[in-house]
C-alpha cells in the first residue's frame, strides 16, 4: 500500500492514503477499517492485480466512488456511476433545511443518483416525491437507489426537461442544478471536469440558467404554504437570491453550510 499511497501522491489526489486504504478494502472486499490487519504477504495475486488496476484509474483521477461504485450521502450508501454527479458533504445542508420544516409532497428536479430525493423520502416515511432528470441514464440511476433504500413505492422518477413532465402541486421543490459557469470548469479538479457528467456540472453559460427556470416556473407547482429550496455555489448566494426576488417570490432566504459558506437559497410563495 505504500507503493500505491506514493503514486497516487505524485499524480496529485488530494488524500492519497485514505484513497489508497478505500481502493485496497474493496479489492479485497473487506471492510476498510480492516485494511491494517492486512498484510502484503496475504494479499492474493488476484488481489494484487485488482488493486493495482484500481490504483492506476485513480492516478488518472477517476473518482473512488466511480471505481468502487458506491458513494455515501448522509449515512446511507448509493450506487454511482460517471452517468451521475457525485453526491457531496455540501449537499446534506440542503437536506437539514428541507427536513426543518414538514411536507407530503416534494419534488427534486435534476435528480442525478437521487441521493437528495431518497434521503427525503428515507427520513419521512409519511411523504411522497418525484424525480426529474433529463438523463435517461440518471433515472436509471435514481430508481434503482430508491429500491435500494426502500422508498421506490413513494417515488416517482420521471425523464424531463425541467418542469415539461412535470404535473400536480408540492409542498417543496429542492434543486441542485448545474451551477458552474462554462468558464469555471477549467479551474474545477480533473475528477469532475474529466469523469462527471458535464451537464449536471454546468450550464455553458454564466451558472445562472437554472435559478432562472425555476425562479420563472416552481410557484405553478406549489402549494400555498410551498417553499423552494435550491443548493447554490459559494459565491452565487446574492445573485440567486436577487433572481428569486426579481420573479415576485415571499420571502428569500440565503443559509449557509457547516463551513460557513453559501450554500441553499430558501424562497416562498408570496403571501
Amino acid at each position: 500500500m505504500v507503493a500505491a499511497m506514493a503514486r497516487l501522491r505524485a499524480a496529485g489526489v488530494p488524500d492519497p492514503a485514505r484513497d489508497a486504504r478505500v481502493l485496497l478494502a474493496h479489492a479485497a472486499k473487506v471492510d476498510a477499517a480492516r485494511v491494517t490487519l492486512i498484510a502484503p504477504e496475504d494479499i492474493a495475486p488476484e488481489i494484487a492485480e485488482r488493486y493495482d488496476n484500481l490504483i492506476a484509474l485513480r492516478a488518472v483521477r477517476v473518482p473512488v466512488s466511480q471505481l468502487i461504485g458506491a458513494r455515501e450521502f448522509y449515512g446511507r450508501s448509493f450506487d454511482i456511476s460517471r452517468d451521475v454527479l457525485d453526491p457531496r458533504p455540501e449537499t446534506e445542508a440542503l437536506i437539514e433545511v428541507a427536513l426543518s420544516e414538514p411536507f407530503e409532497r416534494v419534488l427534486d428536479l435534476g435528480t442525478g443518483s437521487g441521493c437528495i430525493l431518497v434521503t427525503l423520502l428515507a427520513e419521512r416515511r409519511d411523504a411522497q416525491g418525484v424525480g426529474i432528470d433529463i438523463s435517461e441514464a440518471a433515472c436509471l440511476h435514481a430508481s434503482a437507489n430508491a429500491a435500494r433504500h426502500v422508498v421506490a413505492d413513494r417515488a416517482k422518477v420521471v425523464l424531463s426537461d425541467w418542469f415539461e413532465a412535470v404535473e400536480g402541486r408540492f409542498d417543496l421543490i429542492v434543486s441542485n442544478p448545474p451551477y458552474l459557469g462554462a468558464a469555471e470548469m477549467y479551474e474545477v479538479q480533473p475528477e469532475l471536469r474529466d469523469h462527471e457528467p458535464r451537464v449536471a456540472l454546468t450550464d455553458e453559460g454564466d451558472g445562472l440558467s437554472a435559478y432562472r427556470v425555476i425562479a420563472a416556473e416552481a410557484q405553478g407547482y406549489l402549494n400555498a404554504q410551498g417553499r423552494v429550496l435550491v443548493e447554490v455555489g459559494w459565491k452565487q448566494g446574492q445573485d440567486v437570491k436577487e433572481i428569486f426576488l426579481a420573479q415576485g417570490w415571499g420571502e428569500v432566504a440565503i443559509l449557509p453550510d457547516l463551513g460557513g459558506h453559501d450554500r441553499v437559497v430558501s424562497a416562498s410563495k408570496p403571501g
